[in-house]
């Protein structure tokens, strides 16, 4: 522990990004409520020591954050859209300044590899530039009116309030990722991030903080209240929060969605993958095994859009399953703040747990593992959640291959004939997230983005799941939920549409030609 906490000196880290060793859970800008909820303790997973304890948010504080941001709200919508872009660029800025101190907590706190922290901390970056561009293009449509002398247009308005409910996998990327959007289009944010990252909410609600108040803005346009389930609960069934953004599992986003619809309330889900890469015998399996052992065993297995199924011709299968099994041989698991590791922790043991228990439980359904799991003991190893990725032959209509396991175990799944076979296994599963085909066949290729190819929201070829860049719509369909975030035209969610028709002539003619004489 005492190595690892020199290595990264994260109490400078701590100081740097202005957390204290007690936290409030509760804030709105950059006043912290001085609140008496259940305190929520956070473990580092790479070596079991305790980061902080968080204050959790109560509800009377979460009442307070609504009615502030609700006040917020009516100043916000009347700024200008491109000087929203500003206050975001300033954010971005910021952003740059934190880089490398967000980036080793996000590592230290969530257990990712340094590289990813960074990584992350770069997303938000780009999502905060993405958006600034955005800031001038919030575009509506004008169309030709069927009646002499009128003009009809549609326009976007921001709609309010917008929930975002984040998990530990991602603890900063997918809040930026709403945020940043939202903010342009006028909304303020109330974030909810999750109880096993809590410390990472904290930095990133001090950073923007820090702009809100250099601008003289009110503070209710960011609010975090961290605590368990029933906070999320609480903001799924309040109507003054027209949107949640929801990530995290399918069976979570279920409760989220089913309670924002019963208010007719919008909801946008970003739940459970269980993403393929199809490999053809034309597959250039060198080039691309980096990409396919990342997507398996980057972040440990907890990426939503982690490799978690090969599907792998039969005429090349064993080959395959050789160089796998060899490349896993050379994987280093280890201090993720270590650049020579691979691979870091589980989140916590709990996850250990569910790790170990969906090996045995494909064992009673009949799969053969290839490279045995287990948890890894001794020096370096002691807060429990180091575990050994796994390789696995399975059949894709194995229960514990149907469920999404968030934990570095990939199993084989060999098909024959031509790819629409192995499109059909792709798709055989609940989740439709990401997938990606490694080919080069032209053919291959098509067949696999036509309309009877891959169902995910995302679908690659010759690179793999995991890695989505910015400037595309994030999301995937059937389990996972529909939802769409960061690039493209996601920002429409955080807006409402209004179609506008203006009559500037001197008589009323009604549509459709309809006659009404008084």
């Amino acid at each position: 522990m005492t190595e690892v906490m020199e290595q990264i000196d994260i109490k400078n880290v701590l100081e740097n990004l202005g957390i204290k060793a007690e936290n409030s859970g509760s804030a709105v800008g950059s006043h912290w409520f001085m609140t008496r909820g259940e305190k929520i303790a956070s473990y580092s997973p790479v070596d079991g020591s305790l980061i902080a304890q968080v204050n959790a948010a109560t509800n009377t504080e979460y009442e307070a954050c609504i009615e502030k941001a609700n006040d917020a709200f009516k100043s916000w919508r009347m700024v200008p859209a491109p000087k929203r872009g500003e206050i975001v660029r300033q954010f971005g800025e910021l952003l740059r300044e934190k880089k490398e101190d967000l980036g080793k907590l996000v590592s230290y706190e969530m257990g990712k590899s340094y590289q990813e922290g960074l990584g992350e901390v770069q997303e938000m970056i780009d999502i905060c530039e993405f958006a600034v561009g955005l800031s001038r293009q919030l575009h509506g449509l004008t169309m030709h009116s069927e009646r002499a002398l009128h003009r009809m247009y549609e326009q976007y308005h921001p709609l309010g309030i917008v929930g975002v409910i984040s998990a530990f996998n991602f603890p900063v990327a997918v809040w930026a990722w709403n945020t940043a959007l939202a903010w342009v289009c006028g909304d303020v944010c109330i974030w909810k991030p999750s109880e096993k990252a809590p410390i990472c909410a904290i930095a990133c609600q001090n950073i923007i903080a820090q702009v809100i108040k250099e601008n003289g803005l009110h503070d209710g346009i960011s609010s975090l209240v961290i605590g368990r389930a029933d906070i999320g609960v609480l903001m799924a069934n309040d109507k003054r929060v027209p949107l949640v953004s929801a990530t995290g599992s399918t069976r979570m986003g279920k409760s989220v969605g089913e309670a924002v619809g019963a208010r007719l309330g919008k909801s946008l889900l970003e739940l459970g993958g269980n993403n393929a890469v199809i490999l053809t015998p034309s597959a250039d399996l060198k080039m691309l095994l980096p990409a396919i052992v990342f997507g398996a065993v980057g972040t440990t297995g907890q990426r939503c859009t982690s490799t978690r199924r090969l599907i792998i011709h039969d005429s090349i299968y064993n080959d395959v399953k050789e160089v796998l099994v060899n490349a896993y041989g050379q994987l280093k698991i280890g201090n993720p703040l270590d650049e020579s590791n691979h691979v870091g922790p589980l989140i916590d043991t709990d996850a250990v747990s569910m790790y170990l228990a969906a090996i045995e439980n494909g064992k009673k359904e009949g799969t053969k593992v290839l490279l045995e799991g287990g948890v890894l003991e001794g020096d370096g190893y002691e807060s429990g959640c180091y575990v050994k990725p796994v390789i696995v032959e399975a059949e894709n209509k194995y229960q514990i291959v149907q469920d999404e396991t968030f934990a570095p175990i990939l199993y084989l799944l060999k098909y024959s004939g031509d790819v629409s076979n192995a499109i059909d296994i792709q798709n055989a599963v609940p989740q439709g997230l990401s997938s990606a085909i490694m080919t080069t066949d032209m053919r291959e290729q098509e067949e696999f983005l036509s309309h009877r190819g891959s169902d995910c929201g995302i679908a690659n070829v010759n690179i793999g799941t995991s890695g989505a860049e910015i400037g595309g719509a994030f999301g995937g369909e059937k389990d996972t939920g529909g939802g769409r975030e960061s690039g493209s035209d996601a920002w429409k969610v955080y807006m409402r549409r209004q179609t506008n028709t203006i009559n500037w002539g001197r008589d009323l003619p009604l549509a459709q030609g309809i006659k009404f004489e008084l």
